[in-house]
């Protein structure tokens, strides 16, 4: 079962981006970030929509709840 942690860094180097990148983009410490996609601690609901808009996704294929990261 793919899960937050796996979408988040499969997003992030599909778009070719680094933590720092994403990190910055969404202002969140780089430490922080890492925490999110290694599965340490989960992000808040703003943060989420930030990255879902950072990435272009829906939020539903962020977190994991569908395969389809196209918004509707």
């Amino acid at each position: 079962m793919i899960i937050f942690k796996d979408h988040l860094r499969k997003i992030r180097k599909s778009k070719k981006a680094t933590q720092k990148d994403v990190a910055i983009a969404v202002g969140v410490s780089e430490r922080n970030y890492q925490d999110w996609e290694y599965g340490n601690i989960k992000p808040g609901f703003d943060a989420l929509v930030t990255l879902a808009d950072y990435f272009d996704v829906s939020l539903n294929y962020l977190v994991g709840r569908s395969d389809d990261p196209t918004r509707h």
